[in-house]
């Protein structure tokens, strides 16, 4: 138990106590403390709530709902000089106004709040300097893929990976479809989550704004973005493009692993295990350990074998990068090699396809 829930328990039991022989209301002492103890749990949990809420938002509602309380003051001294023999309907009607232009200028104001730029006033604001720009809004499918969660442990991303209450559903969805494959791709997603979240370097929050009028999970985003003036974070290619169509910014998980890939130059040798036949003629075709492609010529022969080739040329295509390269059996050497697993085991030798001279006496 750690010491801020020690404290909240004290402070609903202490009110609670204190309602018990101060008899609010002239209320029995056990409906006091009863009455307490319901205020104690009430104003606990409007504290959780508020822990919540971004300092830019508390000060939009603190100053909305002062102005709102001003402006139900000054209606109230009008009316009570338009109708000053009315007893009971203008109190009421100004206790109406005031409740209702308080809770407006709390709603508005904290809406607005985040356009505050507290920054610009310095001094004990001067730290409010994370802008709504360190957002980073997770949708579905990177949450899915699960190298998210190995980009967030190395430490590049910075700010606030914001989780909607939307995509919750959504990842819900898919871990209760009857599709087995949809299904333990949904389990994967939550537990990718949780191991996110697991992550003391990292502020995760749950968002709970939602988009009623719009169906598309992709166009949600979107506008979530729009509102937040913040990235997302997808691997779809497609979210990709309309979101850029929309003017929000895209961190794609796809493109950072094309980027990551190493840079090979043509010319340059590698060592690589032919898997299967290409399509074209005499053409062998390998994988690096990223999953990138390489396609060789003269290698057809050499399938389930490890030889170095030299590359030819680079192909980047939207779907990721595609090497080309040569074999040439009178150059490059051929390892005695069955699979990938098997790397750094190697006996080079080379396949000699010349007629060698026949000793004498044999």
């Amino acid at each position: 138990m750690n010491d801020l829930l020690i404290i909240r328990i004290l402070f609903v039991v202490v009110l609670a106590i204190s309602a018990f022989f101060l008899r609010p209301f002239e209320l029995p002492s056990a409906v006091g403390a009863g009455l307490g103890l319901i205020l104690g749990i009430g104003i606990v949990f409007f504290e959780i709530r508020l822990k919540q809420v971004s300092l830019k938002r508390l000060m939009g509602a603190a100053v909305g709902s002062v102005l709102g309380i001003l402006g139900a003051f000054l209606i109230s001294l009008i009316l009570d000089r338009s109708f000053p023999s009315q007893t009971g309907t203008i109190p009421f009607i100004q206790l109406g106004i005031l409740l209702w232009m308080a809770y407006v200028g709390l709603v508005v104001g904290a809406n607005k709040g985040d356009m505050l730029n507290l920054a610009a006033f310095g001094g004990l604001f001067g730290g409010e300097k994370s802008s709504k720009h360190s957002f980073k809004i997770l949708d579905t499918s990177v949450i899915i893929d699960g190298r998210i969660a190995d980009i967030a442990e190395t430490g590049f991303l910075d700010g606030t990976l914001v989780i909607p209450q939307f995509v919750l559903r959504e990842l819900q969805l898919v871990a209760d479809s009857a599709d087995s494959m949809k299904r333990n791709r949904g389990r994967r997603g939550l537990d990718i989550l949780q191991r996110i979240q697991k992550i003391s370097e990292l502020n995760v929050q749950i968002l709970e704004d939602d988009f009623p009028h719009v169906r598309d999970v992709d166009m949600k985003l979107i506008e979530l973005a729009k509102l937040y003036d913040c990235k997302i974070v997808t691997n779809d290619f497609n979210l990709n493009k309309v979101a850029q169509l929309h003017g929000v910014e895209v961190l794609n998980i796809n493109e950072l692993a094309n980027a990551l890939k190493p840079i090979v130059l043509p010319g340059e040798l590698m060592r690589v295990f032919i898997l299967k036949e290409g399509k074209e003629y005499n053409q062998g075709v390998a994988y690096l350990d990223d999953g990138t492609m390489v396609v060789v010529d003269n290698a057809k022969r050499m399938i389930s074998k490890t030889i170095d080739i030299t590359v030819t040329s680079v192909l980047q295509t939207t779907a990721g990068k595609m090497i080309f390269g040569r074999f040439d059996e009178r150059t490059h050497a051929v390892y005695e090699k069955t699979s990938p697993a098997d790397r750094g085991h190697e006996r080079p030798h080379r396949e000699s396809h010349s007629t060698a001279a026949t000793p004498p006496g044999v």
